[in-house]
């Protein structure tokens, strides 16, 4: 069996459709056949909510904050997971909000969403976890525990200095924990091709990552719409044509994982 690939969806610029491509990563997946686990750990939850789940943000304990805060608490992760058709999902909390001071004053911080995930990631081929938008305890926890990152950025030129702060706070991780950081690739999102800019930004991240995939996703109405009604553009509408980019996205992955060929469901 290959063992389970954990990736974080990361960047520490917000407004750049971060949560918005983790869901639909892990729909292509699903599609493709993969069990996943997506994992929200951005105190906002905007991914929990956009997966049709907002009741599990306002839940009393135990929540993922409990878990990721209290080792005697940390069995409880497999009763917080709730079930969506195309993924499993450990909700982010209202209690997250407080995560981050709590994991300051912990020892061994950076760790705890590694040590959660030994308890579930048995069954799943797939952890996708969605970062916050900052370079914080809980984003250091979400590379920690995956070590790979997949990277969305907008087409302008904001995401040059964005990418510059996370590559730079990577290296400073990789060098206090002893770890390597791959990068799985690069998604160059709501592209607006009526944009000169959004092409020649475009061009500038082909050449600046000429060493892993970048994908392009158009900006496209149905994308949010998939999103109101709490399920992925590939379950909202197969027929659209981001869904094949997504699919692509999800078959690059499956390749650098060594996963086999799959026939993507109907």
């Amino acid at each position: 069996m290959t063992q389970t690939a954990k990736i974080a969806v990361t960047n520490q610029k917000g407004g750049v459709g971060k949560t918005t491509v983790a869901i639909n990563v892990a729909g292509a997946l699903n599609a493709r056949g993969r069990n996943v686990l997506f994992v929200d750990i951005d105190p906002q939850g905007n991914a929990t909510e956009d997966l049709g789940m907002p009741e599990a943000y306002d839940k009393e304990p135990p929540s993922l904050f409990d878990c990721l805060t209290d080792a005697e608490k940390r069995e409880y992760v497999t009763q917080i997971i709730q079930e969506h058709p195309e993924m499993d999902v450990l909700p982010s909390n209202i209690d997250m909000t407080a995560a981050e001071p709590e994991l300051t004053l912990s020892r061994r911080g950076g760790e705890q969403l590694d040590i959660l995930l030994e308890y579930v990631e048995d069954d799943y081929d797939y952890i996708i976890v969605d970062s916050p938008p900052n370079l914080g305890n809980l984003t250091d926890n979400a590379l920690y525990a995956t070590q790979n990152i997949l990277i969305p950025a907008l087409a302008e030129s904001t995401s040059k200095r964005a990418f510059e702060l996370l590559f730079d706070h990577v290296e400073m991780l990789e060098l206090d924990y002893e770890i390597e950081i791959s990068e799985v690739g690069v998604v160059a999102n709501r592209i607006d091709v009526r944009k000169n800019q959004a092409l020649e930004m475009v061009e500038w991240i082909d050449a600046a990552f000429d060493d892993v995939p970048v994908w392009r996703v158009r900006e496209r109405a149905d994308v949010q719409y998939a999103l109101e009604e709490g399920v992925s553009l590939l379950e909202y509408n197969p027929e659209s044509d981001m869904c094949d980019v997504f699919l692509d996205i999800a078959d690059g992955l499956d390749s650098q994982f060594g996963f086999e060929e799959t026939e993507v469901r109907a």
